[in-house]
């Protein structure tokens, strides 16, 4: 049998060759054919992946890290949203880079680090930011809060080992992700409001949260970063394929041989044609417009007007969440104290219920995935010194995979209390009057000017024409 003009088969002779070798031979033959070709891929991967690296590591070489202490007003009226709108201009950091600049360049995506520290009792709003990045970040809190102090501090991570154990110090450290798919949302600070009357209250949750914190005492330390980096918006299209699931929508199906001539309107219509031919000879359904195989005409474009209302809030809460601006991202929360002090059932438990208050159940919830509570000891160790280099590094790659939250989900999160919340251990920003700039022009002011047609040394007057005149000590008029 001839094959394509290339070769000649001889099918008598295929036959007895599989009769005659067993299945085993028949394996390694196979994989001697072809099984480098995995081998090959690997190989091919790693090595992009390596080089990935490597180029990253040069480029990220020269960054600089500045750790800002936020500190708002006392009497801060700002909601959540304010938040809202602060990471929204972060995301004005997005800069997608091509191959080029990922393979040769080695450019990486700059990130931000948003954190919440207690060291005994006493809390502090921290971001941490490149330094090419530093007038974007206060540009973004200053809009949002004319009032707040942003100072630069020392970075907090080096008040504790960095290897485990030791003879002073033991922590717990864990990330948290999404436990359903990153297209369902979480709790939004919205669905805190109250409407106890005719004004709506919003129960702010970051009240729960620092209360958590506030209660730790000498000795311990509770620290929660929230690592976000800006995207594209690739992850919407995950999520509208997520809808079609839940609504049931018909997917692409199985092509026909047909599908590859519907790649323009010119040939759509000879597409359709043929369809017709086949639908015609054959007694099936024939094919669509895009190349899909139909076998039923009347069929249902998706199962919609089955769904319960849950369902349906459900698939709206998801469409929401894609109207706004979303970040990769990851959580990480740490209790340290000295082994004196340290208490995981206090502190840790305090941390993970503070953050079970964003969770729906029906919908998506934040759970601790990758900690420090392992089989065995060992492990454990390893795993305390592996997260708390990440913290400390703020690693976006270690430990559990990121995931993406919106501005309104990361706003709920992390945000700035409102004033009725107490926290008296809180740093906050004192209110004060700045003096004005000594180069700041001003006008002089004029002397008092007496309404008189009185012309004394020394005197000002009006005359009938409403100009104002000065008279000096030798009688002479000035306008």
């Amino acid at each position: 049998m001839d094959v394509f003009g290339l070769f000649t088969l001889n099918v008598n002779s295929v036959v007895p060759f599989f009769q005659q070798t067993s299945s085993t031979e028949l394996v390694f033959l196979g994989i001697g054919l072809v099984g480098w070709l995995p081998l090959i891929y690997l190989l091919l991967f790693a090595g992009l992946s390596f080089y990935k690296d490597y180029r990253e590591d040069k480029f990220t070489a020269n960054w600089e890290w500045v750790v800002l202490a936020i500190d708002i007003p006392q009497l801060n009226i700002q909601t959540p949203m304010a938040v809202e709108q602060l990471f929204s201009h972060l995301a004005g950091a997005y800069d997608p880079p091509g191959i080029r600049d990922v393979f040769y360049k080695g450019h990486k995506q700059r990130w931000f680090s948003f954190e919440i520290i207690s060291i005994e009792g006493y809390i502090q709003f921290i971001i941490r930011t490149e330094k090419a990045l530093r007038d974007l970040v206060e540009a973004s809190v200053y809009a949002q809060y004319p009032q707040a102090e942003i100072t630069e501090v020392e970075d907090y991570v080096t008040n504790i080992p960095d290897a485990y154990p030791n003879q002073t110090h033991d922590i717990w450290a864990g990330d948290f992700v999404t436990a359903e798919n990153d297209a369902l949302p979480l709790r939004s600070y919205r669905e805190f409001e109250h409407n106890i009357s005719k004004d709506t209250v919003l129960k702010d949750p970051m009240g729960t949260f620092l209360e958590s914190f506030s209660r730790i005492g000498i000795g311990e330390q509770m620290w929660f970063q929230i690592l976000i980096q800006p995207i594209g918006n690739g992850w919407k299209e995950d999520a509208i394929k997520k809808v079609k699931e839940l609504i049931g929508e018909k997917t692409s199906g199985k092509k026909s041989i047909f599908s590859g001539l519907t790649d323009n309107a010119l040939t759509k219509e000879m597409s359709n044609s043929l369809g017709e031919i086949v639908s015609q000879l054959t007694g099936g359904g024939g094919v669509g417009a895009g190349g899909e195989v139909s076998n039923k005409k009347d069929e249902e474009p998706n199962k919609m007007r089955y769904m319960t209302p849950g369902q349906m809030k459900l698939v709206e809460a998801i469409e929401t969440k894609i109207n706004k601006i979303g970040f990769k991202t990851k959580m990480r929360g740490i209790y340290a104290a000295t082994k004196t002090n340290f208490n995981p059932d206090r502190g840790v438990h305090a941390l993970i219920g503070a953050i079970n208050q964003f969770n729906i159940p029906s919908a998506n919830s934040l759970v601790p995935k990758v900690t420090t509570s392992q089989p065995t000891q060992k492990q454990s160790q390893a795993k305390k010194a592996e997260l708390l280099k990440a913290f400390k590094k703020r690693k976006m790659n270690v430990g559990a995979n990121p995931f993406v939250l919106n501005i309104e989900e990361l706003a709920t999160v992390w945000h700035f209390p409102m004033s009725h919340v107490a926290t008296p251990m809180l740093s906050k920003a004192q209110l004060k009057t700045a003096e004005p700039p000594s180069g700041l022009p001003i006008e002089r002011a004029l002397p008092v000017v007496e309404s008189s047609t009185e012309q004394s040394p020394g005197r000002t007057y009006i005359d009938d024409s409403g100009q104002i005149h000065y008279v000096d000590d030798q009688e002479q008029r000035f306008g």
